[in-house]
């Protein structure tokens, strides 16, 4: 019974992970999950789903084929009138949307899957190796601190039993010293590849609330695929319009200015932030920079270009640019991105006019698998 319990439940779970993969483009588009979020797992909204079964019909309605037409008919399908709202309330139910649990790590599973993306090799061959302390057994020795609670209570109940003192109308049983039982560990090394996202935005009067909301969706998204790849990953957030600082991420998708935009503040600031903090031998780095395109003159382009050339690319995994259309921005970033780098393979740079844009963009941004 057990096995076939298991079995069922392994089938319905294969139909949920399939209704969630067909709409998973809509899901990203819309921004769904983000509000439904929580330490480790995202409730997502499911359709219905109906497993077949036979209904069966009054007695008196005539057996299989009988009824009217002649050998020979074409058959039609049925007619169902559509309501058009207004007829009185009825009592049969409704399509209900079933809200379901899913991990993190079958988010990204799923993620790479539906846009074919490839496993990411983290540059370098030095590792950082980190020390676990992984719980592996119980003893009947140990530190206080490591008591097992639960183990020592059942180990007292199991005495008080075999010794006939159990008495079910005042269950009370103390442990003694022979009783405790206490966790036992060992130390596990593991290596640790580190990784960082340097999420980099424009916030100048010409990003609206539609662009950072765009911004938002398709940050998170990259969030969930890199975290499937890295065991140790952070999150660092730069807003800029003539000027560049860090940001918590509330901040980073709720500031709003106005003003001149000076792009080669953001690309200062995370060069300082990487020579810090992130040696580019012990860590994976990934900056990624959203922007409508529109800089504040020619001069701060030249300066943006050679920051990357000098400094930014030579110690990044991978640089990303994201283009998100406004009526207000000029675009022309992205051409001369595409102008001095277009042969660079760890620039990679995507125009988002919309979210319906997110999907490709996406797929532009992760699927180099650097």
């Amino acid at each position: 019974m057990a096995q076939r319990i298991e079995t069922d439940h392994g089938r319905f779970k294969a139909i949920v992970r399939g209704k969630i993969k067909q709409n998973l483009k809509k899901y990203i588009q819309k921004g769904e999950m983000l509000g439904k979020q929580g330490k480790d797992l995202v409730s997502i909204p499911v359709p219905s789903i109906d497993l077949p079964k036979f209904k069966f019909g009054h007695r008196d309605t005539g057996g299989t084929g009988q009824g009217e037409g002649d050998v020979g008919d074409v058959l039609k399908p049925g007619q169902v009138e559509e309501g058009d709202g207004s007829g009185k309330a009825g009592q049969n139910p409704g399509e209900h949307v079933l809200e379901v649990d899913v991990s993190m790590d079958e988010l990204a599973e799923m993620l790479g899957e539906e846009l074919q993306l490839p496993r990411i090799e983290p540059k370098g061959k030095e590792q950082v190796n980190e020390v676990k302390y992984k719980y592996t057994g119980v003893n009947t020795t140990g530190p206080e601190s490591l008591r097992h609670f639960k183990r020592t209570f059942k180990q007292a109940l199991r005495r008080t039993i075999a010794s006939g003192t159990y008495d079910a109308a005042n269950p009370l049983v103390v442990p003694t010293r022979q009783d405790r039982r206490y966790r036992t560990w060992k130390e596990v090394i593991e290596p640790k590849a580190n990784a960082v996202i340097i999420y980099m935005m424009d916030v100048s009067g010409s990003m609206g609330d539609e662009q950072k909301e765009i911004v938002r969706i398709e940050s998170f998204w990259i969030d969930t695929w890199l975290r499937s790849q890295y065991k140790g990953i952070e999150s660092r957030y730069i807003i800029h319009d003539a000027m560049a600082k860090e940001v918590d991420r509330e901040t980073f998708f709720h500031t709003r200015e106005s003003g001149g935009t000076m792009i080669s503040s953001a690309y200062k600031l995370c060069w300082s932030i990487i020579e810090e903090h992130y040696p580019p031998s012990q860590w994976n780095i990934y900056p990624f920079h959203f922007s409508d395109g529109d800089n504040w003159s020619a001069d701060d382009t030249n300066q943006c270009i050679s920051l990357l050339k000098q400094s930014l690319l030579p110690a990044v995994n991978m640089f990303c640019y994201g283009q998100v259309e406004s009526p207000y921005g000029s675009g022309q970033f992205i051409k001369d991105l595409k102008e001095h780098f277009g042969d660079e393979e760890r620039v990679v740079t995507s125009e988002i006019k919309d979210k319906e844009g997110i999907y490709g963009s996406i797929r532009d941004f992760l699927g180099s698998g650097h």
